[in-house]
């Protein structure tokens, strides 16, 4: 069986309308981040890269919590890991990052330690009313994972990332909302719609390769030095780009005032010079 489609475990993957839903899938144990799940995950994304006929991917949690953090069923040893050790959260926090799908995030509950962090390299955050937020790292003795000193500064700001770290506090929608860590907050019942309508404006109207290029260009050119970095980035698209049959697609769709049909694939029509970033140590 190939790998990507083994059955899961502990995550729902399910594909309508353009639209992959992953759903972290241990309602019991409040969606607690488990070895499984994090492979599980890994593959799920990889799934969804390699199936053009995915446009957008939704996260959200079953049951009242979306993720309640790491699976402490292992008590004190819980975080007992020998020096070879790559954190599992940052896995699959890089292979987010790594999407050429964008990625929504519907917290519908609890989502503290690696249940708010792997949220972070997502595209798009809203919350339920319901949902709760905490980097309790300070509070179990460790330390934030899963990249999010890397992310989370970058989303909100140093000086409220300190404060949520710091102090490890858990808070609510509101004040994720207030601090810029998600978009927007709705009622429990209208969550997954309020996604998929986001998802929908996506799927429905854009390039799926220039949806592709854009997000990684975002992304990246957060860690350039230099605005030059984007320019060269931003001439190699345009000149690749603008040589493309989605362009043409696009200009003529906009000019006869119809609904677009882009027809080239991130699969196969990605330009040549995709990727353009070096390889990491751990990738």
């Amino acid at each position: 069986m190939n790998e990507v489609f083994k059955p899961y475990q502990h995550i729902k993957y399910q594909v309508e309308n353009r639209i992959a839903t992953i759903t972290l899938n241990r309602p019991e144990k409040l969606n607690a981040f488990t070895a499984t799940m994090r492979e599980e995950l890994i593959r799920a994304f990889g799934r969804a890269d390699e199936d053009d006929e995915v446009r957008v991917i939704i996260v959200t949690g079953a049951g009242r919590a979306f993720c309640a953090g790491a699976d402490l069923s292992k008590g004190g040893d819980t975080f007992h890991f020998d020096d070879s050790f790559r954190d599992g959260g940052g896995q699959v926090s890089l292979r987010i990052f790594e999407s050429k799908k964008p990625v929504i995030g519907a917290i519908n509950g609890a989502g503290v330690g690696i249940g708010v962090t792997m949220t972070l390299p997502m595209d798009i955050r809203i919350a339920s009313t319901n949902a709760r937020f905490g980097f309790v790292f300070s509070r179990r003795g460790v330390v934030p994972e899963a990249c999010s000193s890397w992310f989370l500064p970058r989303i909100v700001g140093i000086a409220q990332a300190l404060e949520w770290v710091f102090s490890g506090r858990v808070f609510d929608a509101a004040e994720a909302l207030a601090g810029g860590l998600v978009k927007e907050v709705v009622p429990p019942e209208s969550l997954l719609d309020r996604a998929r309508e986001i998802a929908r404006e996506i799927a429905d109207n854009t390039s799926a390769v220039s949806v592709a290029l854009s997000r990684q260009m975002m992304w990246r050119m957060l860690g350039a030095d230099h605005p030059m970095e984007a320019h060269k980035v931003d001439s190699r698209g345009i000149a690749q780009m603008g040589r493309a049959s989605d362009v043409r697609e696009g200009v003529e769709s906009f000019l006869e005032k119809r609904p677009p049909n882009f027809s080239m694939k991130p699969s196969t029509d990605m330009p040549a010079f995709y990727p353009w970033w070096p390889e990491r140590e751990y990738e």
